[in-house]
């Protein structure tokens, strides 16, 4: 009865802590500041600026933790998170998640092969199709915390995988999985399947 007892407890509070959310709402008013890169609305108009709109919480969250932890290096957000609270930053998460995001278009020529990438990976080398994380229109999976990537800037997206595939960027987690997939990238196919997502939706 214990152990029934001590299971029960611990799910409700894990349960409790994966579903604490901030409040969109407040979050509006929090994120006036981001909207210079990022658009009021979290859709950017710059293409070097990502899209906020529409992404899960759970990895926006994430993201603004590792950015003002220094876990993640972006310039152009130098101190601006330095005084927010865990508070503030769940609000901003929730705020731009509960917005529309937008879609770009594919570069025509660059469609197949980007499509090729995306959903069918580089299987003879060892690198799954983006797929089965980021889902097949590219709404990625809030839950696991896995981006939406659908409609996000090719070119925001180009410098994240060579990012990764260079070691710049090193925030995927200890099991490196966008560390392992974007070493397995060629220019070229980074290129492709950037555009690609540009045009998913």
């Amino acid at each position: 009865m214990n152990k029934v007892l001590v299971s029960l407890l611990l799910t409700l509070g894990i349960t409790g802590l994966a579903h604490a959310a901030g409040d969109a709402k407040a979050g509006q008013a929090k994120a006036a500041v981001c909207g210079a890169c990022h658009g009021p609305d979290g859709n950017s108009a710059a293409p070097n600026f990502p899209k906020l709109a529409g992404q899960g919480e759970r990895y926006l969250l994430k993201q603004l933790h590792d950015i003002k932890s220094g876990n993640r290096q972006v310039l152009e957000m130098t101190g601006l998170l330095t005084n927010l609270s865990d508070q503030d930053l769940a609000d901003i998460a929730a705020y731009f998640s509960s917005q529309s995001g937008s879609v770009g278009a594919a570069d025509p020529k660059l469609v197949a092969r980007g499509e090729a990438l995306f959903r069918g990976g580089k299987l003879e080398e060892g690198m799954p199709a983006c797929t089965g994380c980021h889902s097949p229109n590219g709404a990625g999976n809030a839950a696991a915390g896995f981006p939406h990537l659908g409609g996000q800037h090719a070119q925001y997206v180009a410098k994240q995988l060579t990012d990764f595939r260079e070691g710049n960027r090193t925030n995927d987690g200890d099991s490196m999985i966008m560390r392992a997939i974007a070493a397995k990238l060629s220019n070229k196919d980074i290129e492709a399947v950037s555009s690609y997502i540009q045009g998913l939706h």
